[in-house]
């Protein structure tokens, strides 16, 4: 009930200041490495269709983010592996 009188009253909880910290933290990221949000989505797309030659990946789960710390960017990318595949036929045939 709190909960409910403190959203009435504008006031915000912890996990929504955290999830608001969290965003500008990704967009200032984002800004200060000049990558736009359309070009990681890219990435991200890319990335799947890479990975997923090898491995069977939850792809609704799959999170790549930019991280900087002082003067340098990461890309940091978690890619929930569900099993390996078998070698692609092009790899196989070159071995």
């Amino acid at each position: 009930m709190f909960e409910f009188l403190a959203r009435v009253f504008g006031r915000e909880t912890t996990a929504s200041k955290n999830v608001a910290k969290e965003r500008l933290r990704l967009v200032l990221v984002h800004d200060r490495a000049g990558v736009s949000p359309q070009l990681l989505e890219t990435l991200k797309n890319e990335l799947i269709k890479v990975i997923s030659n090898y491995m069977d990946i939850d792809e609704k789960a799959l999170e790549v983010s930019l991280e900087t710390s002082e003067d340098q960017v990461a890309l940091v990318a978690s890619i929930p592996v569900r099993g390996m595949k078998r070698i692609p036929k092009e790899l196989a045939s070159s071995i």
